[in-house]
């Protein structure tokens, strides 16, 4: 396939003309009433799971949102400084927290900090915890709806897997050596799971799950800049490598979207 023909489907895409020319036309999971899919990748029973701090007790995150948002960066060098639990909790809970649980017709809807298409929330959140207080270096995910985090591994290298994954790359004036992604404190790395749009909107889906990890991204920024952290939107990664090191299947859910995270 040429060029030309391949950045035509990419705009396709983006162009999201389902809507306007085949939307009487869709015949969705949803409407065929097969069973709406799940918004938290289950929990294995016998997995370990840590508390984090419920979103009432947060003393942090009051800086005003006039000066948050004057203040915006990408960040690519970090303090050696370790994030706290409560500062952890909070990033967590302002980009894929659950603030209201609601139930309509005997199903259960959760009403997020961000928002998506249809509520569908198709993301799961990753961390690759290098310096954050009361926690091993290791791969977690965090689950919205229990607010917590599930330890996927312990694991000492997790830095470097990640580094790999991210292509290297270096914080501009900071040294060749000096690779921001495996230097923050913490990096969130977001998988799609994109059947939990397609089961609503079909060949719609894709462009609701694109525009749904702006706003996830966003609120992150946001949250960072609230309690004296900086983060760095990154879409330049090797997708191969972070789902071997996620352990994901890298088909039916795949990573799309990372974040380191440090204070600054």
């Amino acid at each position: 396939m040429n060029h030309e023909k391949s950045m035509e489907i990419y705009h396709q895409l983006l162009k999201g003309d389902e809507w306007a020319d085949d939307f009487d036309e869709f015949n969705t999971d949803q409407q065929q009433g097969l069973t709406r899919p799940d918004v938290q990748k289950p929990c294995p029973a016998d997995a370990q799971t840590f508390n984090l701090i419920p979103p009432e007790d947060f003393k942090i995150g009051n800086t005003p949102a006039i000066d948050v948002i004057r203040g915006r960066l990408s960040h690519r060098h970090f303090k050696t400084e370790t994030l706290s639990l409560e500062e952890l909790s909070f990033l967590l809970w302002a980009t894929q927290g659950v603030r209201e649980v609601d139930m309509i017709d005997g199903i259960t809807y959760y009403r997020r900090n961000v928002p998506s298409g249809g509520n569908r929330h198709p993301f799961e959140t990753y961390l690759s915890i290098h310096r954050v207080g009361g926690f091993d270096a290791g791969l977690y995910r965090y689950l919205p709806i229990d607010h917590k985090l599930v330890l996927e591994r312990i694991d000492p290298e997790i830095a470097q897997q990640v580094n790999e994954g991210s292509l290297m790359q270096n914080a501009p004036h900071a040294g060749e050596d000096y690779y921001f992604i495996a230097e923050s404190s913490v990096v969130f790395i977001w998988t799609a799971t994109p059947y939990r749009t397609e089961w609503r909107y079909g060949p719609a889906g894709p462009k609701l799950v694109a525009i749904d990890a702006g706003h996830v991204c966003q609120n992150l920024y946001t949250a960072c800049g609230a309690i004296g952290a900086g983060t760095c939107a990154v879409g330049a990664f090797n997708r191969k490598i972070m789902d071997k090191v996620l352990n994901i299947d890298g088909e039916k859910e795949f990573s799309v979207y990372m974040a380191p995270v440090g204070k600054v």
